[in-house]
């Protein structure tokens, strides 16, 4: 099982970057990982919102297969505590998928297509963060999830 981020965009913050890395590492000890970068077509930033979103939503679905299990990373999706999550990462995994796909949107978020279509969505937060920030929070959690589901000291309750 194979746990992919899928992302729109470069990360152009030192910081975030350097965490990313971080937790990148961390995380091959429990699964395989990668955060997969859809890079910005030229002339994107100055498209008109509704285009934006729609040109990265046909981006998006070029990189997911039929037999991935898809979760967007959406404001509006169902929130879970650390502890919730990690069960939800668990069950994921045990569906016998081979990849489970997490998709964090550009900085206005998914089209309304894109929502309607994939419909297992999850929540951050009530907070808004940037969408290069929701990429080291994201990768925090599950490497957080991993060592609450292997009962190591990371997670404090």
């Amino acid at each position: 099982m194979k746990i992919v981020l899928l992302v729109f965009g470069k990360t152009d913050e030192d910081f975030v970057n350097e965490g990313i890395r971080h937790f990148e590492k961390r995380l091959k000890s429990f699964f395989p990982f990668e955060m997969e970068i859809i890079n910005e077509p030229k002339l994107h930033g100055k498209l008109d919102i509704k285009r934006q979103m729609d040109d990265e939503a046909k981006l998006f679905e070029l990189k997911i297969k039929d037999t991935d299990e898809v979760i967007l990373l959406d404001e509006n999706g169902t929130h879970y505590s650390s502890e919730s999550f990690a069960v939800k990462m668990e069950a994921m995994m045990n569906t016998g998928k081979k990849r489970i796909v997490f998709i964090a949107g550009g900085a206005y978020g998914f089209s309304p297509e894109m929502k309607k279509k994939i419909t297992n969505k999850i929540s951050l937060s009530k907070m808004t963060f940037t969408h290069q920030m929701v990429r080291l929070i994201f990768i925090e959690q599950l490497y957080r999830s991993a060592t609450i589901l292997k009962g190591l000291p990371y997670h404090h309750k």
